[in-house]
């Protein structure tokens, strides 16, 4: 159990996106809880430490504590085993989302011009993004990202569907070729709807 907390500093230009664990739903809930998972991001964002170990040795952003010693009072005050499990931090153009009140963190970064992250727009735009990966769990940004291997497996498959139809298999190659593309419909982030 635990949480995926994804956020931004105020300009955007730098977002985490950091899961910390708990043994109990009801602890993710807490806001003792949720004050240190945004402890750890704003630390995160900050500092840039190179790892979680990193992360437990320097002081919070506007603490005198440091992330385990924080860490360390959150245990024995709420009585359960709390890991900072993972974080990754991204630095340019950045929309965070969370889902589901913690069970997706979404961070999506971007390449921008003219300074168009200050823009309202791009900001609702980028949550439509990171709403569209946390609904659909696309695997892949683009075509070129998803690895050879995957492809031919797949139309093998597909190509074993399309026999067993009864198509002739002389044209089983130009039907695998058109759901090929379905597959990158639904397994691509740019080639969805």
């Amino acid at each position: 159990e635990g949480v995926a907390y994804a956020c931004t500093n105020d300009d955007l230009s730098v977002g985490v996106v950091v899961e910390v664990n708990a043994e109990t739903d009801f602890v993710a809930k807490n806001d003792s809880f949720m004050d240190f998972v945004k402890a750890c991001a704003n630390t995160i964002i900050e500092q840039n430490p190179a790892d979680v170990e990193a992360l437990l040795t320097l002081k919070a952003t506007g603490s005198e504590q440091t992330i385990a010693e924080m860490l360390q009072e959150k245990v024995l005050t709420i009585g359960e085993n709390i890991q900072i499990r993972r974080f990754e931090r991204m630095e340019g153009a950045c929309v965070a989302y969370v889902h589901a009140g913690g069970t997706h963190g979404i961070l999506v970064n971007f390449e921008t011009t003219n300074g168009i992250e200050a823009k309202d727009e791009f900001a609702a735009y980028g949550k439509d993004v990171a709403m569209q990966i946390a609904a659909l769990n696309t695997p892949y940004l683009n075509e070129s990202e998803v690895p050879a291997e995957i492809i031919e497996h797949e139309k093998e498959v597909m190509r074993q569907q399309v026999i067993n139809e009864g198509k002739p298999e002389q044209i089983a190659d130009k039907i695998v070729m058109g759901k090929i593309g379905k597959f990158y419909k639904e397994n691509c982030l740019l080639d969805q709807e």
